[in-house]
């Protein structure tokens, strides 16, 4: 896989979504005149306040100040505090969702193992190299949110867990998998592991209950020793 392909195929779908959400009236033309790193780091800053405060308490101040803009700048951007909310949280879901949907092209050529390796790897990298990001979904994810929930975290878990089974189903297409292996329970057991396994490596505070990493169990050896799990557990 060319990661740099793939972040460029992926900003090319996400300007186009700026475009659609100009035209639905949640950001202005001058959000998209701004150059790429400054459009990432105000929508950066907007989901680490939201994940920071909560979207119901989250300030265009606070969100200015931590872009490094100005705050009437940011009221040229966008037509008030709600549209940048709903702004930052749709431009977040389908940029995950079109990321992972650009892997779905190598699932054919790639083995279960290096399949897996990279759908860990591919999801911690990203994260963190967008922090807002990664702290929005932290708290949609484990603090209960109902709306959070519905609105952010589930469209993105199906789309992961989607490509998780398609990856285990075309592994099994090639005769990697036992034939005896329950595809339904084992695909959802094995979407767990790796989202466990990522967010215990992102997440300190889960870490200290899952016991998973520790000074000799690094994430490398961690990620190793679940692979040849799997593996040694459905593969023939």
């Amino acid at each position: 896989m060319d990661e740099q392909q793939l972040d460029q195929e992926s900003w090319a779908i996400l300007t186009q979504r700026i475009l659609q959400l100009e035209q639905a009236g949640l950001v202005k033309r001058t959000f998209r005149r701004l150059d790429p790193q400054r459009q990432i780091a105000i929508v950066d800053a907007i989901l680490y306040e939201a994940g920071e405060k909560g979207i119901k308490t989250i300030g265009i101040s606070d969100v200015a100040a931590r872009a490094g803009v100005a705050v009437g700048s940011m009221y040229q951007y966008f037509p008030n505090r709600q549209g940048m909310i709903d702004f930052a949280i749709d431009l977040s879901v389908h940029y995950l969702i079109d990321a992972v949907e650009l892997y779905r092209q190598y699932l054919d050529t790639i083995s279960l193992y290096d399949g897996l390796l990279a759908f860990v790897n591919a999801g911690v990298e990203m994260s963190r190299t967008q922090q807002g990001m990664l702290r929005f979904y932290g708290r949609a994810a484990y603090q209960g949110d109902p709306e959070l929930s519905e609105r952010v975290i589930k469209p993105v878990a199906d789309c992961f867990y989607s490509l998780v089974r398609e990856l285990i189903e075309k592994a099994r297409a090639r005769g990697e998998i036992r034939a005896d292996v329950d595809m339904e329970a084992t695909t959802r057991l094995i979407n767990t592991l790796l989202i466990i396994r990522g967010d215990c490596q992102l997440f300190p505070y889960l870490n200290t209950y899952m016991n998973l990493l520790s000074g000799e169990v690094t994430p490398e050896r961690s990620m190793g020793s679940m692979i040849v799990l799997i593996s040694s557990g459905i593969g023939k």
